[in-house]
């Protein structure tokens, strides 16, 4: 039997971190428990009035924060207020895949175009590596706004 997955990220500052990630993936912020936020709505005041309702203080609403693929398909990453920082390489990544079925110059400018987006949202360009065929397609290495490293390919 499989399993499902969530993807999760220890950040400073969960609500920005998964405000990237949204606007990266395509994700959306999921409604609060027995909430229906109305088409157009903003998730995050519905959560916002959720918590304050539920008594959390307002230096605790942004210990946590989700996104999730509207279609239901892709893994739902969440987001978890720490105190450390990142020291170290990631262990584990994900890869954006922004360019299937391309290659040569046309994935790596589909690689680029993207590249782009991501840093005008606050990410960080790490490192290109050109295709090398026939195992290498080319790739590129970023890192979101709090340092964790990614892949678009």
């Amino acid at each position: 039997m499989s399993r499902q997955v969530q993807i999760t990220f220890d950040a400073h500052d969960p609500v920005a971190l998964s405000g990237f990630w949204r606007e990266a993936l395509g994700y959306v912020f999921p409604a609060p428990p027995g909430v229906d936020v109305p088409p157009g709505g903003d998730p995050l005041a519905a959560w916002d009035d959720f918590l304050a309702r539920a008594g959390v203080p307002p230096d605790q609403r942004n210990s946590r924060s989700a996104v999730e693929d509207p279609d239901g398909t892709g893994p739902r990453l969440f987001f978890q207020r720490v105190a450390e920082d990142k020291v170290a390489k990631n262990r584990v990544h994900l890869d954006v895949r922004v360019a299937p079925g391309l290659e040569g110059e046309a994935r790596m400018a589909a690689l680029e175009a993207e590249c782009s987006r991501l840093v005008a949202l606050g990410a960080t360009r790490l490192a290109r590596h050109e295709p090398e065929p026939p195992l290498a397609a080319g790739h590129l290495i970023l890192a979101d706004p709090e340092g964790n490293e990614f892949c678009l390919d």
